[in-house]
């Protein structure tokens, strides 16, 4: 139980900028072992975006409620999957051969494609919100949240990391991930999309199934396999299609 313990909170530690007591370090061991919790950190910041939503709904327009609750989010996690989503953008969109878009994904600065593709996606997700019905936004929060954190890890189990510099932060997770990982992953994120409801879980699983296939044969085609930016843009990217799929069975 501690060391489960010590796995969660250096998930929590590594994903999200919550602070936590010294005596919660983070070790490689545990950081390994801390994708199993990815999901159940993506819940709790659906939580907060939730709680966020919930407590200005009543004082603020639609909108500006549920961009101001996106932004609650992006700061509990720094940013971590938009500037990944950014990264994989400027990558992907200007890379030519695997070489070349391991290097651009590396380089800290933006490009046009990531500032593009970070606005499109900050839109759609906040438009995609803002059309479901009132009662539903908390619950698309902490189900998107939490199931989107879920596709990565399968990304993780059926594909290879292909970084072998050991630069990036998340070298010490990449092609680690464990079939308990997985299993305690997908329980997690799948009993998120039951907030949803039976239906809606089934029809959200088959549309990310979809999603993740494309995915992984696109960067497979272009890479060989995932990075950490990779990661975080499929975490992007399952987000809004829930948020899509939502909209589309409503």
């Amino acid at each position: 139980m501690k060391k489960e313990l010590q796995v969660f909170l250096s998930a929590i530690g590594f994903f999200t900028r919550i602070p936590l007591p010294q005596s919660a370090g983070m070790n490689v061991h545990s950081l390994r072992d801390a994708i199993r919790y990815f999901p159940l950190v993506g819940a709790i910041v659906g939580s907060l975006s939730a709680l966020a939503f919930v407590g200005l709904e009543g004082y603020f327009p639609l909108h500006l409620s549920v961009m101001l609750s996106l932004v609650v989010g992006i700061l509990v996690t720094g940013a971590l999957h938009e500037d990944g989503f950014a990264d994989f953008c400027d990558g992907y969109g200007a890379g030519y051969t695997k070489e070349r878009i391991l290097s651009i994904m590396k380089d800290s600065s933006t490009g046009v494609y990531g500032a593009v593709g970070i606005v499109c996606m900050l839109g759609v997700r906040l438009l995609a919100l803002a059309s479901l019905p009132l009662w539903l936004i908390p619950l698309a929060f902490i189900a998107a949240h939490a199931y989107s954190r879920f596709v990565p890890v399968v990304l993780m189990f059926t594909s290879v990391y292909v970084r072998t510099d050991g630069t990036s932060k998340s070298s010490v997770v990449g092609g680690h991930a464990s079939l308990l990982s997985l299993v305690v992953a997908g329980c997690i994120g799948l009993a998120s999309l039951l907030l949803l409801g039976a239906y809606n879980l089934a029809v959200i699983v088959a549309v990310s199934a979809v999603v993740l296939l494309l995915f992984r044969w696109y960067i497979t085609r272009k890479t060989g396999g995932y990075t950490g930016d990779v990661l975080g843009a499929l975490q992007q990217i399952v987000e809004v299609s829930v948020y899509l799929t939502l909209i589309a069975i409503a």
